[in-house]
């Protein structure tokens, strides 16, 4: 297999990536918008990483950098495309960019019930911290 092309995404990216996440990530109760997606590239215009094979888009991962630490979101791989490296070149560019801004660890937001991401998060070398949990406060609006 070729290996995906991993490049950033734009503003012309904003809906085919939501169609994208509504096809193969799982579902929570995030609010994607096109809004909060344009906002993410206008903000951070290297933080929305995308893969592609043959120019389909085949995976996604945010890579966030808050100057401080480094965080993945939204690791998503399209089911016809899964175990073929997408996931572990999208996790390679995440981890260069991190690197070079002087990160010395990532974190990644797994859902604990979404046992298909947790093979692929262990063989990328990523383990659960069992003394933290994540605490949340929902905003209304």
């Amino acid at each position: 297999m070729t290996d995906p092309a991993i490049r950033t995404g734009g503003p012309a990216d904003v809906e085919p990536v939501l169609r994208f996440w509504s096809h193969a990530a799982e579902g929570t109760d995030r609010r994607d918008s096109a809004a909060a997606v344009l906002a993410l590239v206008e903000r951070d215009p290297e933080a929305l990483l995308l893969a592609e094979l043959d120019g389909e888009l085949v995976g996604t991962l945010i890579a966030g950098w808050d100057g401080w630490r480094a965080h993945l979101y939204r690791l998503a791989v399209d089911p016809a495309h899964r175990r073929k490296g997408v996931a572990t070149a999208l996790l390679s560019a995440a981890e260069k960019r991190f690197v070079g801004f002087g990160a010395f660890r990532a974190d990644a937001m797994v859902l604990r019930d979404n046992a298909l991401a947790h093979p692929a998060w262990a063989a990328a070398g990523y383990a659960p911290q069992p003394e933290w949990d994540r605490w949340v406060k929902p905003f209304s609006g």
